[in-house]
């Protein structure tokens, strides 16, 4: 006879308000998302003994823009800080490996100011097209000079776009309507994407050749530093535009500056620079070349919805759930088909620990039916988080959960099948004990509503929801014992909200499942063994976090 009970935390009081940090100007927006949950502090994250000394005194976000440098130093000043939260999208001013040494989630915006940069990429290549620049500088000082400034339309013109991601697909979208022909490079792209927007996909050096205009659209890395340098501008037309309202560094600036003097490249739109700030560059003297001060993220729109994004952000990882943005969550990005089985898989890893036993050593995840095509790594960070959970460890974060696992000894594997007889989608958590004990729970999401449901353990069928209180019996298949659990619980005044039974055959193992409405104390589970000679008596209190 075994029995075990999982109990859930104790919620922190009032005066326990988790400190969040912000480190530089953000939109009133930001405030209101947050909510009264929390302490507000602020700092100004520009100067370094005072973001040092705000860290110091203890806090659990700190929310930042690109002033603020959150490098080794900075994480390691922050004792017991959980998510840095960037109200953008470059995350160069954060050292991302040192915060997931540390356990600390890192959170940006990433679509945050999407439309705001294509729009200044389209402002920048209209700018440099008609020579708007230095056109409006010469009238201020003066000199109609028409003549000097005569540009060149857009219609029937080819665009190529380097980097289709997000932003280069409004852009591509937006220049078809002056009537531009659209062309794009981008390795990681499905061609059948691109024909849904009627952009044709070709090879980066035809894409130089052929365009007109040209604009950026990547992150730099160590792939794309310096991608359209020195051979890159020996392949275009001499008439060309470049337009990088990207990242800095992406284009070679050097190289840039030789091309427009020796009349090899017509124009270029910079909103973002190598070195920045930058306010000394051979560029600026250019008639040819429109500057701005990196405006792509600056407008109060985008302002704003970045500081509600991270806002959001930060409030789901002081909880504990998984954050979609996360960029140092094992399985990046997360499919929208996927998130609805991260709190499910959880919960089947929670129920799976409890059945199998205490000396945990894997929590395996089997991914089957449609989802299986997706990329669902991050399932495995879910069943570790459950793991842990029901083992007792402490503030379990999808961040710290597999650094945690190793600690104990704990690994993790997944596995995917195409095939799902039963269900359209189907998840299995097997734990496995030191001892070789193990236990098997599967779950899907039943229905338009994706409803919760544990449909099997130890492939014995069950249909029931994984609600706060459940209570799992392993016994022989003989009269009596469904009475004696009912009576048992009865006398607590402990409502059975539902009650599934599953056996091999008449006779046979038999396992008893329900839902309860309150906590069952230890010595009912005591009672409940001894008077159904059940093998196994579990209760488990889901905990989400």
């Amino acid at each position: 006879m075994i029995t075990k009970k999982v109990t859930q935390r104790v919620a922190k009081g009032p005066l326990d308000k988790p400190v969040v940090l912000i480190a530089e100007e953000l939109s009133p927006a930001t405030l209101e998302a947050l909510g009264p949950d929390f302490e507000v502090r602020n700092c100004n994250g520009a100067d370094r003994a005072e973001l040092l000394a705000a860290l110091g005194k203890g806090v659990d976000a700190v929310l930042i823009r690109s002033a603020t440098k959150m490098d080794a130093e900075a994480i390691a000043a922050a004792k017991g800080l959980k998510v840095i939260a960037r109200a953008g999208v470059g995350l160069d001013n954060v050292e991302i490996p040192a915060a997931t040494a540390a356990g600390v989630m890192v959170v940006n915006a990433p679509t945050s100011n999407i439309v705001s940069a294509a729009e200044l990429a389209i402002g920048l290549l209209l700018a440099s097209a008609r020579f708007i620049s230095p056109a409006h500088a010469a009238l201020r000082n003066g000199k109609w000079a028409r003549s000097k400034y005569t540009g060149a339309e857009l219609f029937e013109k080819t665009l190529g776009i380097v980097g289709f991601g997000r932003i280069g697909q409004l852009v591509a979208a937006r220049m078809q309507a002056f009537g531009m022909d659209v062309v794009a490079y981008d390795p990681y792209l499905q061609p059948a994407r691109a024909a849904q927007l009627n952009v044709r996909l070709v090879e980066l050096d035809e894409l130089l050749k052929i365009s007109d205009f040209i604009t950026i659209h990547l992150p730099k890395t160590k792939e794309t530093a310096n991608l359209i340098g020195v051979d890159a501008l020996k392949k275009v037309k001499p008439t060309v535009r470049i337009i990088n309202a990207a990242r800095g560094g992406v284009l070679d600036e050097a190289a840039l500056y030789d091309a427009l003097k020796e009349g090899r490249v017509g124009g270029a739109g910079l909103d973002v620079f190598s070195t920045e700030p930058c306010t000394d560059s051979p560029l600026f003297e250019l008639d040819n070349v429109v500057a701005t001060p990196h405006l792509g993220a600056s407008t109060d729109e985008a302002q704003e919805r970045a500081g509600i994004a991270v806002a959001v952000s930060v409030r789901k990882a002081l909880s504990g759930e998984l954050v979609p943005d996360a960029v140092n969550v094992k399985g990046g990005a997360i499919d929208e088909a996927v998130r609805p089985a991260l709190p499910l898989v959880e919960k089947l890893a929670q129920v799976a620990t409890v059945l199998a036993g205490e000396q945990l050593v894997s929590i395996d995840v089997e991914v089957r039916g449609e989802i299986a095509a997706l990329d669902v790594s991050v399932l495995s960070s879910s069943a570790l988080k459950g793991a842990l959970i029901a083992m007792g460890a402490e503030d379990v974060t999808y961040v710290n959960a597999p650094n945690l696992a190793v600690e104990r000894g704990l690994t993790s594997a997944i596995t995917t099948d195409g095939d799902s007889p039963d269900h359209r989608n189907l998840v299995s958590v097997r734990a496995v004990c030191a001892d070789g004990t193990q236990a098997s729970v599967s779950g899907t999401l039943m229905g338009i509503r994706q409803v919760e449901k544990i449909v099997a353990i130890d492939k014995l069928d069950l249909d029931l929801k994984p609600t706060n209180n459940l209570l799992f019996l392993r016994y022989l298949d003989v009269p009596g014992v469904v009475g004696v659990v009912g009576n048992a619980l009865g006398k607590l005044k402990i409502n059975i909200a539902d009650m599934q039974v599953a056996r091999t055959d008449i006779g046979g193992s038999a396992l008893m499942a329900l839902t309860v409405d309150s906590v069952i104390p230890n010595q009912i589970l005591d009672v409940i063994a001894k008077e159904t000679g059940a093998a196994m008596v579990r209760y488990v209190n889901l905990v989400s976090e």
